[in-house]
């Protein structure tokens, strides 16, 4: 048997989740940040708990003393006046008190109190003397704590008279609210700057070891030593450790590769001579045609497998390098236009770029007859794209070229075969210099091949 859930059942929980949601998408990204948002939100939250418990607690507490004090002497100077009942001693009283107590007493005529005035926000002193008169003296009462910043007054109806009093605020009121304050803040910026400096010297180490592992990505030179926290050092380390065992691989492929492509050519080597010593014949041009194709297969096999074989990224002069492809395409009878803007000097992997580029001209060459290559240094990227004239290839398959050994013969031309690698090998190039290829359609009509990586 089954129950059925109230709908009000998961909307606190959908809630909470859209909640979470939109708080997520407005923290900030870089652990810098909130690092700091860690460190900044639970002190902000201590400061302001401090706060409340000094401004509530300790500080009204103080003020209700102060003011219970000055009502004291209020209520002293009102009982000696009714029992001496003579006006004209008060003037002796008041001097007295005036000077014991610091506050100015006198007698006005019997008249109705002011209205009473509008409450300040914050009514903290207010609240106390209202209080303290109440309890103990017991008569009519005005107060204005808001006409003067230094000085309170007081009125009190009395039988025959009503007794003005006005004293210092800081004898019935905490003022050391500012010092307190300067002294939080003041506290808070301290240790604020010193959780900037120690989270900086934190995430530093951090950032080096992201930026060697984008180096060594892009196969430049990594110059890094272990530094930081224990769990940044160990990070390091293992990073390290992973950089030498694919470079052990890829040493390791390297000499077998090697070692293939020597033992391969030795055949290919010996067909060639065998075939030299036989006669000319319609068999022996057709073997020649099958040995040439196998050692143009074999060339690019290794040279997918091979990869960019360790090569060290340098500084390269871009535009010279087009213009060297450019001059190529032209020997093999293409018409072909260069454009270069920016800086032409970018840090790549020479050999490799070079045969990424190649490789998008060839296939450019292979099915159009116009080729224009236009490249353009950003701040961060370099672009370039390889535009021809030729058939195109259709959007829904441009994805499946790029896969090892995929040839498109029947959307392209007929007459060019291939080992369908061209791009399979121009795409690992461009993703190991940390950018990729993309494929669009050309404004000559024809393919678009764009190489983008970052710089």
């Amino acid at each position: 048997m089954s129950l059925a859930l109230p709908t009000w059942f998961g909307r606190p929980r959908g809630l909470w989740r859209g909640f979470t949601r939109w708080l997520a998408g407005r923290m900030p990204k870089g652990l810098y940040a909130r690092s700091l948002l860690i460190v900044i939100v639970p002190m902000v939250l201590l400061q302001s708990a401090v706060a409340y418990i000094f401004m509530e607690r300790h500080w009204q507490l103080v003020t209700q003393r102060l003011s219970a004090a000055v009502v004291a002497d209020i209520a002293a100077v009102i009982d000696i006046h009714e029992k001496s009942n003579d006006p004209a001693a008060f003037a002796q009283i008041a001097r007295i008190a005036g000077e014991r107590f610091e506050m100015e007493f006198k007698l006005l005529p019997k008249e109705p109190l002011p209205a009473a005035l509008p409450k300040p926000f914050f009514s903290l002193l207010d609240s106390s003397l209202a209080q303290e008169i109440s309890r103990q003296i017991a008569k009519p009462f005005w107060i204005d704590t808001i006409g003067s910043s230094n000085l309170v007054e007081i009125r009190i109806s009395l039988a025959d008279s009503t007794m003005r009093v006005i004293a210092a605020r800081s004898a019935a009121y905490a003022s050391n609210s500012g010092i307190f304050l300067s002294w939080m803040v003041g506290a808070s910026l301290v240790l604020l700057a010193v959780a900037i400096a120690f989270l900086r010297n934190q995430i530093r180490p951090i950032l080096r070891l992201a930026k060697a592992a984008e180096n060594f990505g892009k196969g430049r030179e990594v110059e890094f030593r272990p530094h930081g926290a224990r769990e940044v050092r160990q990070a390091t380390f293992a990073f390290f450790e992973m950089k030498r065992r694919i470079e052990r691989a890829r040493d390791q492929r390297t000499t077998m590769l090697n070692g293939v492509s020597h033992d391969l050519r030795t055949i290919l080597t010996r067909f060639k001579l065998s075939l030299a010593m036989m006669p000319e014949s319609p068999d022996s041009e057709a073997l020649q045609k099958d040995v040439d194709e196998m050692q143009r297969m074999l060339e690019a096999y290794l040279a997918f497998a091979r990869g960019d074989d360790g090569e060290q990224a340098a500084p390269t002069d871009m535009g010279m390098l087009l213009e060297e492809l450019k001059a190529d395409a032209e020997r093999h009878g293409h018409e072909t236009i260069v454009s270069f803007n920016g800086d032409p000097m970018v840090t790549v992997r020479p050999d490799a770029f070079k045969r990424c580029l190649t490789n998008l001209i060839a296939n450019a060459q292979r099915y159009g007859n116009r080729i224009a290559i236009e490249a353009q240094r950003e701040q961060r990227f370099l672009t370039i794209h390889v535009d021809d004239d030729g058939p195109g290839i259709p959007p829904e398959q441009r994805e499946d070229v790029f896969r090892p050994f995929y040839r498109l013969d029947e959307a392209r031309n007929q007459d060019h075969g291939g080992t369908g690698l061209g791009l399979a090998i121009a795409r690992d190039i461009a993703r190991a210099h940390g950018g990729d290829i993309t494929l669009a359609t050309s404004p000559l009509g024809g393919l678009r091949a764009s190489v983008r990586i970052p710089l």
